[in-house]
């Protein structure tokens, strides 16, 4: 199966009904239901690991281990618990996690305090008004890695809080101040420096 093949497939777009089926097949062994997941997602689950750990040999091992895992695991897979792309990126980001344990690359942040609910939305805003995805990409290299992987999954990958705080195993308000925080740091990189009177 190829890097092609997953674009085409997602190309064509799914309904959540027929993943739902897709999945309940893949759940009773049939192969080509198993294919078309693999398919579907190959494309979104490599790109998010070759962010996470930043090169692309070490993104194509994880993504073969994630979809190992995916084979061992998806009878376990129930919908009540998250969606299954939201499962699948925890798998993910749990195999990157073990990834950089292994080569001691990275540190967790300590407990993530909860935003003040009045403090720097407008900042946040205007930070995303005023850079392109390309400049993201390039500025959220100098976060943390929590806040790296929370703008990833909510801005890249369009994962609503709710799912990121599943895939990360955080609280929706870590998610929620993990992304506030950030986006406050973007923002002081961003703005012009203020001229003296």
């Amino acid at each position: 199966m190829t890097h092609e093949a997953g674009t085409t497939a997602l190309s064509r777009g799914v309904s959540s009904q027929e993943l739902g089926r897709l999945v309940e097949q893949a759940q009773q062994g049939k192969r080509e239901a198993l294919e078309e997941l693999y398919l579907l997602h190959f494309d979104r689950i490599y790109s998010y690991l070759h962010m996470s750990v930043g090169n692309r040999h070490d993104a194509e091992d994880l993504t073969t281990q994630v979809f190992v895992k995916m084979l061992e695991s998806i009878g376990k897979f129930r919908w009540r618990s998250a969606p299954f792309s939201a499962w699948l990126f925890r798998i993910a980001h749990n195999l990157a996690m073990d990834h950089f344990r292994a080569s001691k690359r990275w540190q967790p942040e300590e407990e993530v305090p909860e935003p003040d609910p009045g403090d720097g939305s407008a900042a946040e805003e205007e930070a995303f008004e005023s850079i392109g995805r390309q400049s993201m990409l390039e500025l959220i290299q100098k976060l943390s890695h929590e806040q790296q992987q929370v703008l990833t999954l909510k801005f890249v990958f369009n994962f609503s809080n709710a799912e990121a705080a599943t895939i990360l195993d955080k609280s929706e308000g870590a998610i929620k101040s993990l992304q506030h925080r950030a986006l406050a740091s973007l923002h002081r990189q961003i703005a012009p420096p203020e001229s003296s009177p």
